[in-house]
């Protein structure tokens, strides 16, 4: 990634930060697949410079990376990005700094408190077919080991668009959890059209972007 533009996210007294991460987000996901170079592929990287380091966790800044120019001036993320113009604030393209270390952006999948209770409740209904003891005793027994929900991670709530063709419109929200995990030297992969590193167990088939 040698190429990279900001956007700056600007909330006001009735607009929240979040809010605007939402609507911002949004349409970038939509630019990416727009712009995509293979099935869920993306040539383009997002970063959030400020993750952590901020009242709201993602702070309020995001930035878009490429390899080359070229690839940020086709995407024209301003036309995306036109209707939110007085809650965002656009930077010029410019290349990386030279001296930057390297990070890594995934999507990460957590199960909420729901998810949680019906996988519990499906475990323990095999559980009693299998053993021929009540529900009830299965759910005391898997209760001792039931995981907790993790919600520690920043997200962004987004609408699915792949509901929203299938229901003709109407779609449905889940919320985008974004890790970020330190990588010691430059790694090359896949982006997927969140603009973040695809999923990997291991850790060094993760992409890097450069951080600074």
């Amino acid at each position: 990634m040698k190429y990279y533009l900001d956007i700056t996210l600007l909330p006001e007294a009735d607009i929240t930060l979040g809010f605007i991460w939402q609507k911002v987000y949004q349409q970038v996901h939509i630019a990416l697949v727009d712009n995509k170079v293979g099935e869920n592929e993306s040539a383009i990287a997002v970063a959030f410079p400020l993750y952590g380091e901020h009242a709201f966790p993602l702070g309020n800044k995001l930035r878009l990376l490429a390899a080359d120019e070229s690839q940020l001036i086709a995407l024209n993320i301003n036309s995306w990005l036109n209707r939110l113009e007085d809650y965002v604030h656009i930077k010029s393209i410019k290349p990386v700094p030279e001296d930057v270390t390297q990070v890594c952006f995934v999507r990460q999948h957590v199960k909420g408190e729901e998810r949680i209770e019906k996988d519990m409740l499906s475990k323990a209904k095999r559980w009693s077919e299998k053993s021929g003891q009540s529900l009830d005793i299965c759910l005391l027994e898997l209760e001792k080991s039931k995981p907790k929900a993790d919600v520690s991670l920043p997200f962004i709530w987004l609408e699915s668009q792949e509901t929203k063709q299938r229901n003709e419109g109407g779609a449905s929200k889940f919320p985008l959890f974004i890790n970020k995990i330190s990588i010691n030297k430059q790694q090359s992969g896949v982006f997927n059209c969140y603009g973040l590193s695809a999923n990997h167990n291991n850790k060094g088939k993760l992409v890097s972007i450069p951080q600074f």
